[in-house]
């Protein structure tokens, strides 16, 4: 079993709203099941969290799948989009608003060891490398996708399978036209 407990009582720490929207929960515990893993916490009377045993049943279940832990992290607006939740709603409602508004501020506890500025400019950094790192993923999104469409010519276009569709269905409702009429036509000759 992974502690993320001191982690997320660091964010708690800071954010008094938060600890006052878990201390209504307290007693409760929370489970974010990743399938090859599981994270289990009790809230406590002062709105922090610890870990709960093993023996305890969760008051509410996050059931995530791995595949989709990329996307949840790019979006984290629509992260609870991705999970099943089994159990207590209200507490569910209480992690998922949560979710949303704990941040760290990883400028504030990196000044405390390499001083402000260092923390500016190494947080500044980061978030560069970050912002470089998405544009490379998707500049190489799309030259696979350019490669794929125009020299393996493995994928087809939206606009092509449409237009392809359109003209099946030209040809079916021509062919049940002609059928028709060739019917017509046998039963005018047999008369």
């Amino acid at each position: 079993m992974i502690s993320a407990a001191p982690f997320i009582n660091h964010l708690l720490a800071r954010d008094d709203r938060a600890r006052d929207m878990l201390q209504a929960h307290a007693g409760k515990s929370v489970c974010a099941d990743l399938q090859s893993f599981r994270i289990h916490l009790l809230i406590t009377a002062d709105g922090y969290l610890q870990n709960a045993g093993t023996e305890q049943q969760a008051s509410v279940t996050i059931h995530i799948q791995p595949s989709d832990l990329p996307a949840m992290l790019q979006q984290r607006e629509r992260a609870f989009s991705y999970v099943r939740i089994d159990g207590d709603a209200d507490l569910a409602n209480t992690v998922s608003a949560l979710s949303d508004t704990l941040r760290w501020d990883a400028e504030a506890d990196l000044s405390k060891v390499f001083g402000d500025i260092a923390a500016v400019r190494m947080t500044a950094g980061a978030k560069q490398l970050w912002q470089h790192a998405g544009q490379a993923h998707q500049r190489l999104q799309e030259n696979v996708a350019e490669y794929l469409l125009e020299e393996k010519q493995v994928l087809v276009r939206p606009a092509e399978v449409r237009q392809q569709g359109q003209q099946i269905q030209k040809t079916r409702d021509d062919t049940e036209r002609l059928l028709k009429r060739i019917e017509r036509l046998e039963r005018s000759r047999s008369c």
